[in-house]
């Protein structure tokens, strides 16, 4: 299925200026489809072990429709994306065509009636919540879920379980003042625990280097033409560049801290 290459007037906060652009749309307008931590290849891992063939799937703030294709590729039996912000529904919609829905609503009040996903699946937006609302979005998705359903993540997380609190925060408002994004990363065993307090088990937990913007993972999510127009619209673009550079220079500065993560947790059936 072909990516989409949505116009830069098509992207939310289209009218944001580069230095007060959230990090992922400003990374999206310079030409970046693949926004995720841990990459394509996490993403593909994560949606290999959610077992998508022939279910029922629902996917929590799809965004730029990129992920949205990759689960088509997996025949689900019936895909419904859950988007707030109607510029980026409306890219995921185009994303997907014919073959699945997507209806305005947020990931913690989705709208949908319960126990009618086999599959939920969010990537990259549970870090961007405060702890609260992280569980008011997991208990969503464990109500939309039927028993036995499979809720399937792949988020930013902090290591080792260990470190001190005083890291986590240092990390957290360096990462906020990169992206202007109130990132709130948890270490595995945080990440664990709010899923298993919530009622889930869970099953898988797989890990991924958080390489976003090194020049490799850029070349192996992007493709050699996308990396080359990328590049060329960083450089073009003073402002961006900035930000860019300080992205990746937090990221580079918290490098042994900074993994991304995926994990299955399944609903445990009724009794």
């Amino acid at each position: 299925m072909n990516d989409t290459h949505p116009a830069d007037d098509a992207l939310p906060l289209a009218d944001r200026d580069a230095a007060h652009l959230p990090g992922h749309w400003l990374l999206a307008r310079l030409g970046k489809r693949v926004l995720r931590p841990g990459g394509k290849e996490l993403t593909e891992r994560m949606l290999a072990d959610a077992k998508l063939r022939g279910v029922d799937v629902v996917e929590f703030a799809p965004g730029l429709g990129r992920t949205a294709q990759n689960i088509l590729d997996f025949a689900p039996k019936s895909y419904v994306g859950v988007e707030s912000d109607e510029s980026a529904a409306e890219l995921t919609r185009k994303a997907v065509g014919g073959a699945g829905s997507v209806v305005s609503g947020e990931a913690s009040k989705t709208g949908l009636d319960s126990e009618t996903a086999d599959v939920v699946v969010g990537e990259a937006m549970l870090t961007m919540q405060t702890d609260k609302h992280k569980s008011e979005i997991i208990e969503e998705a464990l109500r939309v879920l039927r028993p036995g359903g499979r809720y399937a993540i792949h988020e930013l997380a902090i290591e080792p379980d260990e470190v001190d609190d005083e890291v986590k925060t240092e990390i957290r408002k360096s990462l906020a003042r990169s992206i202007k994004v109130n990132a709130r990363p948890l270490t595995a065993a945080e990440w664990t625990k709010l899923l298993t307090d919530a009622g889930f088990e869970v099953e898988i937990v797989g890990f991924a280097p958080m390489a976003l913007l090194e020049p490799q993972r850029i070349l192996a999510d992007e493709g050699l033409v996308g990396t080359v127009k990328f590049v060329g619209n960083v450089l073009r673009d003073s402002d961006a560049r900035a930000r860019v550079l300080q992205m990746r220079s937090t990221f580079t500065k918290y490098k042994k801290h900074l993994v991304a993560i995926e994990i299955i947790a399944k609903k445990k059936a009724a009794r």
